[in-house]
């Protein structure tokens, strides 16, 4: 098998048509990947043919429901490296897997416990611990990031103490592009007894993971970023870490026996799945990683780091404009943030969009404190995909050129 991005961006559809006139140069994968055809057509296939609720029905298309509902949980606890797939919980995203941890482990701890996050964070593995933070009465601190962007691994040992029970990190900055040396989170805090959150929603769309390996306790990861459906993610935990969560929502499904004296809940992953879960999404978030198992991966990661390079060098030759993140390629997943000098990142992209067909995203990504500690308002960011190609990297860098005379004006 061999990598042909051509190929590969035949089998999305979206990729064809124009905006505003111009051929469509879509960089926005981190914020949304588009899907193949192949997820699509799981998709239809699913509701014209098995459509129907989960888990308690006798008749036929229910049991083909459940079928593939829990066939799609096997196939993400594979493509993860999960011992068991009832340690796959769906969720809406990665968002709600955080805040799932944030409920069940969180209302474990007491006041004065420690929760450890660092300053790359997006909001949602910042925001769901300060509002336990305000319930519980437990003290979050922050690990500082360094001037390339990384998570500063000095101060391992000063920031995660003994009051530690969890470190809540980013697997890879969805701003910097930065990939997180979890080797030595993972012994960090496995040196005073606390468990291990990451943020996968940027790292999983580029293959496979080994959250068993990675040494993590608990790992989120969302559908829409790796060519999947909006409306799903995932929340892996080791078994026993599940077991002794309590459920965030209550309802139906999630529950073993009601009365009004007393309910009890169902074993996980079932006792956090409140009410119909997202059947057909999390059949085609199965898809998704079917699709992505298939693919020439080596060559994949190649043609993004090329590309990724690329938009580095080209960056690096215009004035006024500061890559936010590693300005090499070591270490780094294809998402390159950067600032420019009296222009506004909003600004930048309307008239990349507008002029030029190129879908960019800009603004604080869901990251505030980082773009306050980074001493700016907002970055422009590009974010690649194995269906990229060098016309997009030429379109964007054509792009730039035209904002940078329109907005220095």
């Amino acid at each position: 098998m061999s990598f042909d991005p051509a190929r590969l961006r035949a089998e999305f559809p979206i990729l064809a048509r124009t905006v505003h006139g111009q051929s469509l140069h879509y960089l926005d994968n981190g914020a949304t990947a588009q899907m193949p055809r192949a997820v699509l057509e799981r998709i239809v296939r699913h509701e014209s043919e098995s459509r129907a609720n989960v888990l308690r029905g006798v008749h036929a298309l229910a049991e083909a429901a459940t079928e593939a509902f829990e066939a799609a949980r096997a196939t993400l606890a594979r493509y993860i490296g999960a011992g068991n797939a009832d340690e796959v919980v769906f969720t809406n995203g990665t968002t709600s897997a955080i805040n799932l941890v944030a409920h069940g482990f969180g209302n474990n701890l007491a006041a004065g416990d420690e929760v450890v996050v660092s300053a790359l964070e997006h909001h949602s593995n910042i925001v769901p611990w300060q509002m336990l933070r305000d319930r519980r009465g437990v003290v979050l601190k922050v690990l500082p990031v360094t001037a390339e962007g990384r998570i500063d691994m000095t101060a391992l040992e000063r920031v995660i103490g003994p009051r530690c029970r969890l470190v809540a990190i980013t697997h890879c900055s969805n701003v910097t592009g930065a990939i997180t040396d979890v080797g030595r989170i993972a012994a960090a805090a496995r040196a005073v007894g606390a468990a291990l959150l990451l943020d996968g929603a940027q790292v999983v769309p580029h293959g496979p993971v080994d959250v068993a390996a990675l040494g993590a306790d608990f790992y989120a990861f969302s559908g829409h970023k790796m060519y999947g459906p909006n409306g799903i993610g995932v929340l892996w935990g080791r078994r026993e870490r599940l077991a002794a969560m309590a459920p965030l929502l209550g309802g139906g499904e999630m529950i073993r026996s009601v009365s009004f004296a007393e309910t009890t809940y169902a074993d996980a992953p079932h006792r956090f799945e409140a009410g119909t879960p997202p059947i057909a999404q999390a059949v085609g978030m199965a898809a998704a990683a079917e699709w992505i198992l298939a693919q020439d991966r080596e060559g994949w990661a190649a043609h993004e780091r090329r590309l990724t390079g690329r938009i580095l060098d080209g960056l690096a030759l215009r004035d006024g404009v500061r890559v936010i993140g590693p300005l090499g390629l070591q270490g780094r997943a294809p998402v390159v943030s950067f600032a420019v000098a009296g222009a506004h990142p909003h600004d930048i992209c309307e008239v990349l969009d507008q002029s030029h067909g190129v879908a960019l995203r800009g603004g604080h990504h869901c990251a505030q404190p980082l773009m306050e500690l980074l001493g700016v308002s907002g970055t422009t960011r590009a974010s690649l995909g194995p269906y990229n190609d060098d016309g997009d990297v030429d379109a964007l860098l054509r792009g730039l050129d035209h904002a940078l005379q329109l907005l220095r004006r």
